[in-house]
């Protein structure tokens, strides 16, 4: 098994964290990972990607032009990556912001409304994990407990007290993730 997946959106929405934490999951179960961001000098509201690769066999290479999975939190994100998914693969998008809905036919997609939900529940902070968690609903490649202890690593100490937020984010994003039927709808 080897998942490459582009996680993309505006820096603040925690994609370098939440690749991250899957990147920290794969290592947990003893899998071969690769980590590489890309992001502007803005952090905060420039564009940020990051592309994570985790895999049963050695990686060759930590650079691809083609995901297996992209996951996006914004317009100009779904439309820079939305293309570069390969055929059979999975697009998951947060509906936030979107105006023009993803239009490949020879995809899955998933559209998971993290930004309102977290919002609803007053759980902004950790809206990345909700993502995640839909993310690994639909492609389980770490466990539960894998993931958790991904996310302690990846957290600095003085926010271990988030811990429990974020996993009852992750669980949330399990039941808010929904399979796109209809590409008209809005």
């Amino acid at each position: 098994m080897t998942e490459e997946i582009i996680f993309a959106g505006f820096g603040g929405q925690g994609v370098l964290s939440m690749a991250k934490i899957l990147a920290y999951s794969g290592i947990m179960e003893k899998k071969e990972v690769t980590w590489m961001p890309s992001y502007g000098p803005e952090m905060r509201g420039g564009t940020a990607n990051v592309i994570v690769i985790v895999s049963d066999e050695r990686i060759s290479s930590p650079v691809v032009n083609t995901f297996d999975t992209a996951i996006v939190l914004n317009q100009q994100s779904l439309d820079k990556f939305e293309n570069t998914i390969k055929p059979g693969g999975t697009l998951i998008y947060d509906g936030n912001g979107i105006t023009r809905h993803p239009e490949r036919k020879d995809i899955t997609i998933y559209r998971i409304d993290a930004t309102e939900e977290s919002s609803k529940r007053n759980m902004q902070k950790v809206f990345n994990l909700m993502v995640l968690g839909g993310y690994l609903k639909v492609k389980p490649i770490v466990g539960d407990n894998n993931l958790q202890q991904g996310l302690e690593k990846s957290l600095p100490q003085r926010h271990h007290n988030l811990i429990p937020a974020n996993m009852e984010a992750f669980e949330i994003g399990k039941k808010i993730i929904n399979k796109v039927q209809n590409l008209n709808l809005t």
